[in-house]
């Protein structure tokens, strides 16, 4: 560590309230600015180059798939990398974020203010700023989680943990889905920027997993700075949540990529965007620590499976939602968002108990982590990459108001998160409650 580091608290404490509070929102604080990539990138970009710059939706998506494919690959190494640097110091790994949220915070901002003109010239362009603001981002988020993983705690302590960071990250979110149709994209860049900046200095004085070194058990099976990048996939728990985690982050990719199509054309409410976005993230924001609560009561599978099945019953009722559908479509936002929470909060809660019952805590967070944003990353490029050419080649295209591009659409969003949801929620309980419980 280094000697010239601000003082932080060694570990969360759960019987000192205030100072624990303190230190979740000093190392969740970053979740809020990263945040901002997620929304934008996922949801606001591809609507932002179909709409403002005519750029196709099969040819949109091919690029959004292969930048997140790229990006999905790099993750696993960065992982292995992160690693390294925590056994070095915490205040290493930090060093190298704060230089990677710098590339970021400018990969951000040309991304959405491309000085080329034309199809192809936009869409190399895309390809190009992709590709430097998602390995950017990949780097900052995979040592900020593996930071919090390596805190540990028991399954209460793991989900305050992942709480801070994912509820943080949902005000983020909340800010930067009413920011640009408010301020326009430009102040969202600038903001973006500056909270970034803030969430890296806080970072500084979070709680500070210390440098462990490798035990013989682990040093045996690939533990410490010579971790396998395939380590993780070696255990088969991990295995286990990691297919659970992948059908549901499909499930919750799709509609995220096509809530702003949904909204303007099945709707026809463009102008409720920012009420709809604001209603949803809130209530995810809101809910995650009720979600929390409850896991000491029903446990972190259990609690997460009720938040998956509430999430299959909103979106069959958004179903049949239609033209003027306002105000049943805001009670659909808060209930999904409320579903949102449980989706954020828990799983990473779950997989830090899995490193934990591995014997890797606190030399292969990295490792496992570099997977998991694999994972999550291959859902978003799946959502992207599958769902818009597919509505393309039905008929469907912004500002469609035929009925079977439409219906089109509606399948797409609804009925499609819906199936996938089922899948995940019958897997966590056959693959890991029951299993759990025999």
């Amino acid at each position: 560590m280094s000697a010239t580091a601000p003082a932080a608290p060694d570990v969360l404490r759960p019987a000192e309230p205030m100072a624990a509070g303190r230190a979740g929102a000093t190392y969740g604080a970053l979740g809020l600015p990263l945040a901002f990539v997620a929304l934008p990138l996922y949801v606001v970009l591809p609507n932002h180059y179909a709409s403002a710059f005519g750029v196709p939706l099969a040819l949109l998506g091919a690029v959004l798939l292969a930048a997140r494919l790229l990006d999905a690959v790099a993750d696993p190494l960065i992982g292995r990398w992160a690693d390294r640097l925590f056994t070095r110091s915490a205040h290493a790994a930090w060093r190298v974020a704060a230089a990677a949220a710098v590339v970021l915070a400018a990969g951000f901002t040309a991304l959405f203010f491309p000085p080329v003109q034309g199809t192809a010239a936009l869409l190399a362009w895309c390809a190009a700023l992709l590709a430097v603001t998602y390995l950017s981002y990949s780097i900052v988020t995979v040592i900020h989680q593996a930071w919090g993983a390596r805190l540990g705690g028991d399954e209460g302590q793991r989900a305050r943990v992942v709480a801070w960071r994912e509820g943080l990250a949902l005000v983020g979110v909340l800010v930067a889905s009413v920011l640009p149709s408010v301020a326009g994209l430009a102040a969202s860049a600038a903001v973006f920027a500056v909270a970034l900046a803030v969430g890296m200095a806080l970072l500084l004085r979070a709680p500070r997993p210390a440098p462990v070194a490798a035990p013989a058990s682990a040093s045996a099976s690939g533990g410490g700075a010579s971790t396998p990048v395939g380590l993780p996939l070696a255990n088969p728990a991990f295995r286990k949540l990691l297919a659970i985690y992948l059908a549901n982050g499909i499930a919750s990719a799709v509609p995220a990529t096509l809530v702003l199509f949904f909204i303007r054309d099945r709707l026809q409410a463009p102008q409720f965007e920012p009420l709809f976005l604001a209603a949803y993230f809130a209530a995810g924001a809101g809910s995650i620590p009720l979600w929390v609560r409850a896991v000491s009561r029903f446990g972190l599978a259990r609690t997460w499976l009720a938040g998956m099945l509430l999430a299959v019953v909103v979106f069959m009722w958004a179903a049949l939602l239609g033209a003027g559908d306002v105000a049943a479509f805001a009670a659909v936002c808060v209930a999904s968002g409320v579903a949102l929470g449980a989706d954020l909060a828990l799983p990473g809660a779950l997989l830090t108990g899995v490193i934990q019952r591995a014997g890797h805590s606190g030399h292969a967070e990295g490792a496992y982590l570099g997977w998991w944003n694999f994972a999550t990353k291959l859902n978003l490029a799946l959502a992207a990459g599958v769902s818009l050419p597919a509505l393309q080649a039905f008929g469907y295209a912004p500002g469609s108001r035929d009925p079977q591009a439409l219906s089109a659409l509606t399948l797409a969003y609804c009925a499609l998160p819906c199936v996938l949801k089922l899948a995940a929620s019958g897997l966590l309980y056959t693959r890991w409650i029951r299993t759990a419980e025999s």
